[in-house]
């Protein structure tokens, strides 16, 4: 199976770093290796109406995924659940987002089952879903997100499914109770280093995300844990380094790494962006360390090739 640290690094020659200063507030020029030439619009459109039919969302779409034509064109979502309207305001993301005292927070009863039914009808062997940020509600939405796990593993019992979950808050029942639906893969995403926090995930805590993690592998230890985040923020290279060391200190089994782009005007700017070369450094860096499976690359997303990952991790174990 090829490495995608591999296949990032063929699309484009080495070159030289730009040290010519940007004007302040300057977005650095897009350069060669994260432009995309393949589209598969009749696959992208077809897959969207089967998702509307259902009245279901994808993160792939709410986040601008740079990865959905490839992965709609293959057959593979990641369901987001809990509607589409979120009640945090991080600077990076694009999906919608709502405050509860001006918009009507109602769950979809039939969302479970329609996921089930959409993930059965793609015949998926690997089930991704995630969801908004609920705070909102007083479980944070995790009863919800632990039925649609419960009903995709009915649909499909021979799947492997993966939860990607937002940090309940702190709420470690609310944990528990999406773990005891028995998905296969837990992740939560740290998204950062520390210091940019307050800039990228200003309603979340660094030490809480790592906290979730932790408590994940120690309530169900045979659930594989998984965090992801992106690179070209303005964080240092051994602050990337320090966030891996954490992760592994909270015993998580595998972790992604991607480049940060800037999916909308309105969102954070890209500060930098980081070559092939780096994210082949911290792919080996990360095994060192003991992951189980590191993939690190310029479109590498939490997400993105879960069974890849997954599969490469279950690989480490055996």
């Amino acid at each position: 199976m090829p490495d995608l640290v591999q296949i990032d690094r063929r699309l484009t020659e080495p070159r030289p770093r730009n040290t010519e200063p940007r004007p302040e507030g300057a977005v650095p020029r897009l350069p060669p290796w994260l432009r995309r030439g393949a589209t598969h619009f009749p696959s992208v459109q077809a897959l969207k109406s089967d998702l509307r039919r259902l009245h279901l969302h994808t993160v792939c779409e709410s986040a601008r995924c740079p990865n959905i034509h490839e992965c709609f064109h293959r057959g593979a979502a990641t369901f987001m659940i809990l509607g589409n309207l979120c009640t945090r305001g991080c600077g990076f993301c694009s999906v919608p987002k709502g405050s509860a005292a001006r918009h009507e927070f109602t769950l979809d009863p039939d969302e479970p089952a329609n996921v089930a039914a959409m993930a059965a009808r793609l015949r998926l062997r690997y089930v991704v879903i995630t969801s908004v940020n609920r705070d909102d509600l007083p479980d944070g939405g995790s009863t919800h997100f632990a039925q649609t796990v419960r009903e995709v593993r009915r649909a499909l019992p021979d799947a492997r499914v993966e939860v990607l979950t937002p940090d309940f808050r702190g709420d470690l029942d609310a944990v528990a109770r999406v773990l005891d639906a028995a998905p296969q893969v837990f992740n939560h995403n740290m998204e950062t280093v520390p210091h940019l926090y307050r800039r990228v995930r200003p309603q979340a805590r660094y030490a809480q995300s790592l906290d979730v993690l932790a408590f994940a592998k120690r309530h169900r230890p045979e659930s594989l844990t998984k965090s992801g985040l992106m690179v070209g923020l303005g964080e240092r290279h051994e602050q990337v380094e320090e966030l891996l060391r954490d992760l592994r200190a909270a015993d998580v089994d595998a972790v992604t790494i991607g480049q940060y782009l800037q999916p909308t005007r309105r969102n954070l700017p890209v500060s930098e962006y980081v070559r092939p070369e780096q994210f082949e450094e911290y792919r080996r860096y990360g095994l060192a360390l003991g992951f189980r499976a590191v993939f690190s690359g310029p479109f590498v997303r939490s997400s993105y090739m879960a069974d890849q990952v997954n599969e490469q991790a279950s690989r480490a174990v055996d």
